[in-house]
């Protein structure tokens, strides 16, 4: 008898492979054999996703720091952690899209009316949602670094791990949390933004276990970041003008065009 997972030659016996660690399948694969495997895999208080969400909420430390340190199979990886994350997070879209779709509308906060530059934008950031929680990992990372300059404990590469989880974590929550309150009727707008600061507290608090911080200090450290952020922003908001008044041929066809599309 040979390993399936890796071809090692078992005993009749084994119950688990000695090299590889896989257990021995002697069954035929049923529908209930199936449905056991999935709940041993995704819903006992051993499974590693659940223990990873939990050990996050409770003491983000034991997982960021335990990971950066060298021990990497007590806990989800932070990549793994991160699909799972966007997984859940297009379910979180699928159902906004297929049953609430009244709650993307975004029109009301057109500028002046131009409704048509809302519904492309809403779109655009609706179908390139995991695209753009991709790039902003390490746009944080990097603000992080910048934020946190006068202490060496964590380095760029480090800090994008930290960010990995952090993202990862408030994605799975916060789609949770919308899916069940758009049932309730609450607008997904709204959510949007009241999410926003719950965000923001997690990941200084996340940042606060990491480094070992007092109230104090991860405070201004997360109204410095605040600062950074809004840098990073109007810096985005600059090159994004610079390259739409690239496309249109100059500053003066662009706000040209700027200014028929608002009338």
């Amino acid at each position: 008898m040979h390993c399936k997972n890796c071809q090692t030659p078992l005993q009749e016996t084994s119950d688990y492979c000695n090299t590889c660690g896989g257990k021995v399948i002697r069954n035929r694969l049923t529908l209930k054999n199936l449905i056991q495997h999935f709940s041993a895999q995704f819903f006992n208080y051993d499974n590693k996703l659940f223990m990873t969400f939990w050990i996050l909420l409770k003491n983000p430390k034991a997982v960021i720091v335990t990971y950066i340190d060298g021990v990497r199979n007590r806990f989800v990886n932070p990549i793994s952690y991160f699909a799972i994350a966007l997984t859940i997070s297009g379910f979180q879209l699928y159902i906004i899209r297929k049953f609430f779709p009244d709650s993307m509308d975004i029109s009301g906060y057109a500028p002046n009316g131009n409704t048509q530059f809302m519904d492309t934008l809403s779109s655009g950031l609706f179908e390139y949602y995991s695209l753009i929680s991709m790039a902003s990992v390490p746009i944080y990372a990097l603000m992080a670094r910048i934020t946190f300059f006068n202490y060496k404990k964590f380095n760029y590469t480090e800090l994008l791990l930290t960010f990995i989880y952090i993202t990862s974590q408030t994605t799975i929550i916060s789609s949770i949390i919308i899916i069940v309150l758009l049932k309730l009727g609450v607008s997904y707008m709204a959510l949007s933004y009241s999410l926003t600061p719950f965000m923001i507290l997690y990941s200084a608090y996340c940042l606060k276990s990491c480094y070992g911080l007092s109230n104090g200090k991860i405070a201004l450290k997360t109204l410095l970041f605040l600062l950074v952020l809004m840098l990073f922003y109007i810096i985005t908001v600059i090159l994004i003008i610079i390259i739409a008044a690239m496309s249109y041929g100059g500053f003066e066809e662009f706000f040209n065009a700027t200014q028929q599309m608002q009338q």
